[in-house]
């Protein structure tokens, strides 16, 4: 659904994008990660045929960014950083105006734009002028806005930016949704839990070069080493209490618990259970330490030299 291979855009002497390859197919959502001025909203330019490649291919929906421009805008949602509102318009007749242009019909532009009001509670305003709206209603406009013509891609730049965590949690929950209906969805965001909740995959930009990717899960094996456990024991013990366990590496301990990483789950955490059963001590849990999504973000783009890219999955 959004495919590039080697994309690269060149302004003069700066390499803004470089040799970006890109795969994102129906029912996925990429998050596309990374510092300000790493990339992002020129990789997005350039699948909205905005900006035209310097090298490179991008296929969108099915047709090149470059032999069809046409055909990829009408095949686009976009969410851009800078909305670009008609301040004077009212709701109602901005979204009728983007219906029009989308050479929709009227009956199908006023069905549309009563169900994207009432998805994203604006049906209140529909007929309030835009210039008046709060940054977080502008923002659900602006969404409502790209989904108007239904498009099987979008392209969403910080989609929940300036909302109150309930419309936040409310245009989330729309993203899954339209993750079920088969289009293909890339999302730019600084907010990583957003990111680690909506993304099926995960590229990590800085420079212009996608340095890591991959499911979350993935990124955190390959960038912060095997998963690791905590057990929590009833009573206090003393380390050297322990059964001997061939290959477990302690990283942590308190009074009554201690944390290893284990390379497979499967195979090593029966064997602990059992061994301390065994030894007469009574585990009260034994769960997954959880390792955010930040921490693979922070020494991606702080210590992966550009390059050794990471690519899994």
């Amino acid at each position: 659904m959004i495919q590039t291979e080697n994309l690269s855009k060149y302004f003069k002497d700066l390499q803004a994008v470089d040799d970006v390859s890109l795969h994102v197919r129906a029912g996925e959502v990429l998050a596309l990660l990374g510092p300000n001025g790493a990339g992002k909203t020129t990789t997005v330019r350039l699948l909205t045929t905005v900006l035209r490649p310097s090298s490179g291919t991008a296929r969108v929906a099915g047709y090149d960014v470059i032999e069809n421009p046409a055909r990829v805008r009408a095949s686009v949602g976009v969410l851009t950083e800078d909305h670009g509102l008609y301040g004077r318009m009212q709701m109602e007749e901005y979204l009728d105006f983007f219906g029009q242009l989308y050479d929709m019909g009227s009956s199908e532009r006023l069905e549309r734009i009563g169900y994207l009001l009432e998805k994203f509670g604006l049906l209140e305003a529909r007929n309030r002028r835009i210039g008046k709206f709060s940054k977080g209603m502008r923002q659900k406009l602006s969404l409502a806005r790209s989904l108007l013509h239904s498009p099987p891609v979008l392209l969403l730049d910080e989609p929940t930016s300036a909302m109150d965590p309930a419309s936040a949690r409310l245009v989330r929950n729309a993203i899954k949704t339209l993750r079920s209906e088969d289009r293909a969805i890339i999302v730019c965001t600084h907010n990583l839990a957003e990111a680690e909740e909506l993304a099926d995959k995960i590229a990590i930009i800085r420079s212009g070069r996608i340095i890591a990717s991959g499911t979350a899960a993935e990124l955190k094996e390959q960038l912060l080493g095997p998963g690791e456990y905590q057990v929590q024991l009833a009573d206090p013990f003393d380390m050297q209490e322990l059964p001997l366990l061939t290959g477990l590496e302690v990283t942590a301990h308190g009074s009554t618990w201690f944390n290893f990483q284990a390379g497979s789950a499967r195979d090593t955490n029966p064997r602990i259970l059992q061994s301390l059963i065994s030894a007469g001590f009574q585990v009260v849990k034994l769960e997954e330490v959880q390792r955010s999504l930040e921490s693979v973000y922070l020494q991606a783009v702080n210590h992966t030299p550009l390059e050794e890219e990471i690519h899994v999955g």
